[in-house]
């Protein structure tokens, strides 16, 4: 019988309107939502479903949105007899938060608020159009390093290991441009800025990281029920201590996302099912490990499909 991981996408997969397509399960949803809503003081999922698009893209709004979108996504799914039990879990990015959640880890309440703090010190540790993010297509690891390297302007680093010949780089808006120059002049297909306003995943975020572990070290964490797997290290943790120094390293450090889901194959994973907005993680997978299977759940027609395919699939083993 196949073992399954659930997955979790982290920022940039949000969108006004995102969760509002659940029918019957819809009730679900408001629950987290108001959970959220009452620990953050606003109404969380009036933005989330009714925007303004501005407002869901700061970034102290859109991670706990997306947080609070996986964690329905997740107990929708889970509750539903025909779903398959979790053997491991793993989110990228701000998806790492929702893991810890769905695994028992964090309780929602508290992660919400943590997870608008972290934003709060993202924002904060670089001024608004200081720092930016690119998307570098069609190289190797190796190459986009180089392209880092060559850069004289500024700090800037491969910090996102999406696929391979899928990797972002972050730091200084300047660096970032003159990398991208460099990576067309190896011969990357594209290179492609991204829409947001933090340098997420490198040294920039340093002075950040170090004040989350403060927030950090004032939760209530446990060890999860169902292994998680973390960006920094592709592994899971061992100690509570470990995921607090985790969490604290994942924003300054890249998300080792292709290294992660190798390691979930390894230990047996033959699928993965990605809950929350979007499809991004379910795409990636197959690029990274082509064997895996890979659904995505996001609304009620996506999980009536997931829901079917993987009966089909078990009847066919």
């Amino acid at each position: 019988m196949t073992s399954y991981a659930y997955v979790f996408p982290g920022q940039g997969s949000q969108s006004v309107g995102m969760m509002t397509a659940w029918e019957d399960y819809q009730p679900i949803v408001s629950d987290v939502f108001n959970e959220a809503s009452e620990a953050l003081a606003y109404d969380l999922w009036s933005v989330a479903a009714n925007g303004p698009l501005e407002r869901l893209n700061q970034t102290e709004v859109t991670q706990p949105a997306m947080l609070c979108a996986g964690v329905a996504s997740w107990r929708i799914a889970s509750s539903h007899p025909s779903m398959p039990v979790a053997s491991i879990m793993a989110g990228h990015s701000l998806g790492e938060y929702t893991a810890l959640v769905c695994a028992g880890s964090l309780e929602l309440r508290d992660a919400v608020k943590l997870v608008a703090r972290r934003g709060e010190l993202m924002q904060n540790a670089v001024k608004k159009g200081a720092g930016a993010m690119a998307a570098i297509i069609g190289l190797s690891d190796e190459a986009v390093f180089n392209a880092c390297l060559s850069v004289t302007s500024g700090v800037v680093e491969a910090v996102n290991f999406n696929a391979p010949g899928q990797v972002v780089i972050a730091g200084e808006t300047g660096a970032v441009d003159e990398a991208m120059s460099h990576a067309k002049e190896l011969g990357a297909k594209r290179a492609l800025p991204l829409p947001v306003s933090v340098p997420s995943h490198c040294s920039l975020m340093l002075d950040a990281a170090e004040q989350l572990a403060l927030e950090l070290e004032a939760l209530h964490i446990k060890l999860p029920e169902v292994p998680v797997i973390h960006n920094q290290t592709a592994t899971a943790a061992n100690s509570i201590d470990e995921i607090i120094e985790r969490l604290k390293a994942q924003l300054h450090q890249p998300v080792k996302w292709v290294e992660s889901v190798h390691n979930m194959h390894r230990n047996g994973i033959g699928g993965l099912i990605e809950c929350g907005p979007g499809k991004v993680l379910s795409g990636l997978t197959r690029r990274i490990e082509k064997s895996l299977q890979a659904y995505a759940v996001f609304d009620a027609a996506s999980f009536a499909s997931t829901q079917q395919s993987l009966g089909e699939s078990e009847n066919a083993d």
